[in-house]
């Protein structure tokens, strides 16, 4: 299994602390707080919900949605719904997708955002993260569109994971994916902060997503998981609120990284840089009881959360200035 943020037992295991920061995933440290179930949740097959399906084509403005448990599900999944391909993975960004897509006899190739559009014309299948996780880059959505017209032309595909997309939606191209070759993939767990949830959507044309569901098969998302989610779908007053929230968080978070001398990129919910060294500050942090994510090899650099409240932003800005002193 690819190395991922959230191991906090392994932090534990290394350093033997217990009063751990978690600042290692991009996931809001505020999440939707989750109202009661009903009493059959638990017991009943989980049903599909056409209600959770329209909720989330008006959240993410797309025409056509399918429920999946988690995007993981479908970076897994969608490699098996082609043959051999030549697939260019914008890199560095999330690995699971390099990863699934080397899994199913596929050429694949990584590719920098500069040399991506390069790509488009040897590529059967173009994979990119907008915003990146974790460097935060971003694509414009009429580029992507451009490049999903000149792949859909001769059969490909262009898959836009939006995970982190809640936080920059001008950037989504999810209300175009009616037209073949674009599929876009939008995550619960970041902006909602529901990553237990394990809870996705895949936008696509109605061929795309009947195959994806085919290979994914019933009862794919829990029943609970669809009563969490149709809820804060719906919650615009909480989306508003956690929007701005997340805005100035971020905001502090840069001004914090800037004091010390890092040159942070990212979204409000993780910001990123590139080390010289990466190992020796994670170390280091993790001596304080702050938990990061490292990057050890292709764009080797840190990423940090959002601290969950201001004890813990003090003790990030004490083990800042203790690494700048250091």
């Amino acid at each position: 299994m690819l190395e991922h943020g959230g191991n906090l037992r392994e932090a534990a295991h290394r350093y033997g602390r217990e009063d751990w920061i978690d600042l290692s995933t991009g996931i809001n440290p505020h999440g939707y707080p989750a109202p009661m179930l009903a009493p059959d949740a638990w017991h009943r097959l989980p049903e599909a919900n056409p209600e959770l399906v329209a909720a989330a084509c008006a959240y993410y403005g797309a025409p056509a949605l399918l429920p999946v448990a988690g995007t993981q599900a479908a970076i897994q999944a969608l490699p098996r719904l082609r043959a051999p391909s030549r697939v260019t993975v914008s890199a560095p960004s999330y690995a699971e997708h390099a990863h699934a897509w080397g899994q199913h006899g596929h050429l694949r190739t990584l590719a920098t955002y500069a040399d991506l559009d390069a790509a488009v014309d040897t590529s059967d299948v173009l994979v990119v993260v907008n915003p990146n996780n974790p460097t935060g880059e971003t694509i414009a959505p009429e580029r992507l569109l451009a490049w999903a017209d000149r792949l859909g032309k001769r059969g490909g595909w262009l898959v836009v994971d939006e995970a982190f997309g809640d936080t920059a939606p001008r950037l989504s191209v999810a209300a175009h994916t009616e037209r073949p070759g674009l599929i876009v993939l939008r995550s619960v767990g970041k902006f909602f902060g529901l990553a237990g949830l394990r809870l996705g959507f895949v936008g696509a044309d109605a061929v795309t997503l009947q195959a994806l569901a085919d290979v994914l098969g019933p009862w794919a998302v829990s029943g609970p998981a669809q009563s969490v989610a149709l809820a804060a779908l719906r919650d615009t007053a909480w989306q508003r609120e956690t929007f701005a929230r997340l805005q100035a968080a971020g905001g502090r978070m840069r001004s914090l990284l800037a004091t010390h001398g890092i040159a942070a990129t990212g979204t409000p919910l993780f910001h990123w840089w590139a080390q010289e060294q990466p190992e020796a500050f994670h170390g280091f942090m993790a001596r304080h009881g702050i938990w990061c994510r490292l990057f050890r090899e292709a764009g080797r650099g840190i990423r940090l959360g959002l601290p969950a409240n201001e004890t813990e932003w003090q003790r990030l800005e004490t083990a800042l200035q203790a690494w700048s002193n250091r």
